[in-house]
């Protein structure tokens, strides 16, 4: 497939699903979420197929980079950027040369506050986290340009939730930061899983929500409380 970011999706919606590496493949063979992705095709394919814009061209991008059971830590966001040029397959990134948009902006202001002097992730380009092992996942893995939440209810979180299943069963410590309330609802099952893992909440880090009280985005220290959950493991920490 071809390696375009930030721009429109072309490509079949299924060519995406059959690249995926063999081991989120195998997690994603229950009938449930077969089924899901089989509707999923045919909603995103019609929509592309009607002349709209459907970001981002590889929605896929972020389990590319990591198998199950090399997922340390899972950010997870709730749909894509729906601007041109914005998403490119990774929860809150963007591409290089790209402004970061104001939640991106509060989540490098808050790493920066939170670990100074670490800066693996300079711009708004977060593929060095992603690199390490940092899964940045949607729970809608879509969007329609200038139309937030346009792909939610269509079948991405039946898929999404099948991957954050297979990442809490992992028997090695992990992280989850869960910012917002749409992220926050996968707690429970993240949970249920009983495997080691740190769960960590706050509000969204957009400027409409990131200062609000119970839980602000803005001083939360998840950076380094992840860390320090790596390290009291034994474990390397995230160069965040």
């Amino acid at each position: 497939m071809s390696q375009a970011h930030g721009v429109a999706l072309s490509e079949p919606l299924r060519a995406h699903f059959t690249a995926l590496p063999s081991q989120w493949q195998a997690v994603l063979r229950n009938a449930r979420t077969v089924e899901a992705m089989r509707s999923l095709v045919a909603f995103v394919d019609a929509r592309v197929a009607a002349g709209q814009r459907v970001y981002p061209a590889q929605p896929l991008a972020a389990l590319c980079d990591s198998a199950p059971e090399q997922v340390r830590v899972v950010i997870l966001g709730q749909d894509p950027y729906h601007g041109a040029g914005q998403a490119h397959g990774y929860a809150f990134s963007v591409p290089d040369g790209v402004r970061p948009p104001p939640s991106l902006r509060n989540i490098l202001a808050e790493r920066t506050r939170d670990c100074p002097g670490d800066s693996e992730a300079a711009t708004g380009n977060l593929l060095a986290w992603s690199r390490q092992g940092v899964l940045l996942l949607n729970t809608v893995l879509t969007v329609e340009e200038g139309a937030p939440g346009s792909h939610a209810g269509q079948g991405w979180e039946i898929f999404t939730d099948a991957i954050i299943d297979a990442i809490a069963a992992q028997p090695a410590p992990k992280a989850f930061l869960l910012w917002g309330a749409h992220a926050q609802a996968k707690k429970a099952r993240i949970e249920a899983a009983q495997s080691p893992a740190l769960v960590l909440c706050a509000n969204h880090p957009s400027p409409l929500s990131a200062r609000r009280p119970p839980q602000p985005f803005v001083g939360c220290g998840h950076f380094s409380q992840v860390n320090r959950y790596f390290q009291g493991q034994g474990l390397a920490p995230i160069r965040w």
